[in-house]
């Protein structure tokens, strides 16, 4: 008997990536519009819209008049759509980012009439164990992964949630192949065998890939193909049948990041620095602002949601990760500072009018209790904000940035002793290592283990090196570093090293605004198993963080620098890396290509950069403390 085959029909739907997002919108137009027309004449099914409604919501921008028809399809169960807003990183977002991305995504799905939601998550680069009580809290009980599964089977519970692994990926383009019937008919039963080891009485295919449109003939296809399979028998469908079918039994609760069978592309934790720097002030900037009009009444929803899509659309996979083109990321730049502006402007409306202070104060004149950080020509906030007055030549004036002080310094000692440089015990490096890489991996150099830095002088707060200088300033609990440099070096992978008195075998790090342990075998060097065959991408110590790393009792808090590397006794973060191309075909660290070889030179990060993160030693149970200090709340 022929195994039953559930087969979903999808589009996999970058909103930007190798080309630009009102490019691909247009595309959208044209692989939506048919997508409807198909299932308008009942030639298809149903059709799964990629797990979001961002791009249901590009599309009706410029087809309002599709709107009915859509909603109609809904409520036929022949279109699904959500649950997200957008397909956002699992690991450089945020609990509170994911939660608003479920919030609106399911507020809009459900407007649309969706009623079956599955957290589908093909295409994230690995997966973050904290995702499944997030679905379960906005009562999703279904899941689909790839990436980061290791030899998990076709269907397992992922830290409680009923959890599909897409054993060979979500694209199957193959229908859309110019080739005879025969070939594909071939093709499919070794690509089915391979799921099938994975699989039990039911094998789930997605049919669809990025950006592709459904065949006219897809149904004739596969009655053709059909005939010609040995063991396997294709019927089209939803994901919800397939969920209907099988049992779930294997549990698993530790995140998904083993790269054995499928990329996990870590390098994307540290491409383009700046995006990364500019989601974690966002992302701290509007929950900060949302508390503060919760607190005092404001009516600010519709102002805020509408940043949040902002955010969540430069969250994307593609975009949050740095593998897309350079005018991509310049729109996102532009998003993020659309951010700030509207944030900062809720936060002044609000402190001018209740009249309370803030841990950044722009005013006329220093106040006590603050440090004047710059002082610079402009306007006075009150007369800016003041909708019954206008500014004029004569308001023009200085205007003080101050930062609150700390109530007491930290007593921990940085010192120069041989040339080199301490926080206390711990040793300081400054390194530089080759790159010959791309955006989705560090393209690691055989033999290379980095350039590490002369530290000549320390002076007052400043600690001279024959990189960069390093400004340094003692706060209440920690010890706060500014680098500010101008990059003019490519191909480069730049980082502070930590040598600790220990070899690093774990790490507890930040993830979805939690705290997750992680095993190291600290004496593993990627340089010693770079692959020398197709289709393998090195294991590497490279993890990704998103506010704080910490070991041995030393903890990092960084100001967006996302990534760390253990390596011996070394805790490692990066705080820049260059690199030239979206994907290099002969990377060293990964030896099949993961995307276009467009060449993206503003990703070499030339010019003025700026790396800010925090050191101190503490009871890990206490990490909040240290990064509210980092972080502070505004209320």
């Amino acid at each position: 008997m022929k195994k039953k085959v559930i087969a979903y029909l999808h589009t996999h739907w970058d909103r930007e990536w190798y080309r630009e997002f009102e490019v691909f919108r247009l595309r959208l137009l044209r692989v939506f519009d048919n997508v409807l027309e198909m299932l308008e004449n009942h030639e298809i099914p149903s059709f799964y819209f990629d797990g979001q409604v961002a791009a249901l919501l590009d599309y009706l921008e410029l087809r309002p008049e599709k709107e009915a028809q859509i909603r109609k399809f809904i409520a036929e169960k022949r279109l699904f759509i959500g649950p997200f807003y957008c397909l956002v990183d699992e690991f450089l977002t945020d609990k509170k980012c994911f939660e608003k991305n479920l919030e609106i995504g399911l507020k809009i799905s459900k407007d649309f009439g969706c009623e079956d939601f599955i957290g589908y998550l093909a295409d994230t680069f690995g997966h973050s164990k904290n995702v499944p009580p997030v679905l379960q809290k906005f009562g999703i009980n279904k899941a689909m992964v790839w990436r980061g599964v290791g030899d998990l089977p076709a269907d397992f519970i992922f830290n409680g949630v009923n959890t599909v692994n897409l054993i060979r990926g979500y694209f199957m383009d193959i229908f859309s192949a110019p080739i005879s019937i025969e070939e594909k008919a071939g093709w499919l039963e070794k690509d089915l065998d391979k799921i099938a080891e994975k699989a039990s009485d039911y094998i789930l295919m997605p049919i669809g890939a990025d950006h592709l449109g459904v065949e006219k003939d897809i149904q004739t296809q596969i009655e053709d193909v059909n005939n010609l399979l040995n063991n396997y028998e294709i019927t089209l469908g939803s994901p919800f049948d397939y969920f209907e079918k099988v049992k779930f039994e294997t549990e698993f609760d530790d995140e998904l990041r083993d790269n054995s069978k499928t990329f996990i592309l870590p390098g994307s934790y540290s491409a383009r620095t700046k995006l990364k720097q500019y989601n974690v002030k966002c992302s701290y900037l509007l929950e900060e602002t949302e508390k503060l009009q919760k607190f005092y009444g404001a009516k600010y929803d519709a102002v805020i949601e509408y940043a949040y899509k902002l955010l969540l659309q430069n969250q994307a996979h593609d975009s949050i990760c740095g593998c897309s083109t350079d005018l991509v990321h310049r729109e996102n730049i532009t998003r993020y500072e659309k951010i700030i502006q509207i944030a900062n402007t809720i936060i002044e409306e609000l402190r001018l009018e209740h009249n309370f202070e803030t841990p950044v104060m722009h005013t006329t004149e220093p106040i006590s209790g603050y440090e004047v950080v710059k002082t610079e020509q402009g306007f006075d906030n009150k007369i800016l904000y003041d909708t019954q007055k206008i500014p004029v030549t004569e308001d023009y004036r200085t205007i003080y940035t101050l930062k609150k002080s700390p109530k007491t310094r930290t007593n921990l000692n940085i010192h120069l002793t041989d040339g080199k440089l301490f926080a206390g015990a711990v040793q300081i490096e400054f390194v530089i290592r080759e790159d010959k890489g791309d955006t989705y991996n560090f393209g690691a150099v055989e033999g290379d283990y980095g350039k590490t830095a002369e530290i000549s002088e320390l002076t007052g707060n400043t600690i001279k090196t024959s990189f960069f200088d390093v400004n340094f300033e003692r706060g209440e609990n920690l010890i706060n570093f500014t680098i500010n440099w101008e990059n003019k070096l490519k191909n480069k992978l730049w980082q502070v090293r930590f040598l600790l008195p220990e070899p690093v075998r774990e790490t507890y790090s930040e993830d979805m605004n939690t705290i997750i342990r992680r095993e190291f075998d600290p004496d593993y060097d990627m340089l010693k198993h770079l692959p020398k065959k197709h289709g393998i991408e090195v294991k590497t110590n490279f993890a990704p963080m998103q506010r704080l790393v910490w070991t041995q009792g030393f903890g990092v808090i960084t100001k967006g620098l996302t990534e760390y590397e253990v390596f011996k006794n070394g805790l490692s973060i990066t705080i820049l890396r260059s690199t030239g191309v979206i994907s290099n075909p002969h990377n060293p660290s990964r030896s099949t290509p993961a995307g276009p070889p467009i060449e993206v030179p503003e990703a070499q990060q030339l010019g003025e950069n700026t790396a800010e993160f925090s050191v101190g030693f503490f009871d890990i149970k206490d990490y909040e403390k240290y990064i509210k200090e980092v972080f502070p709340p505004l209320i």
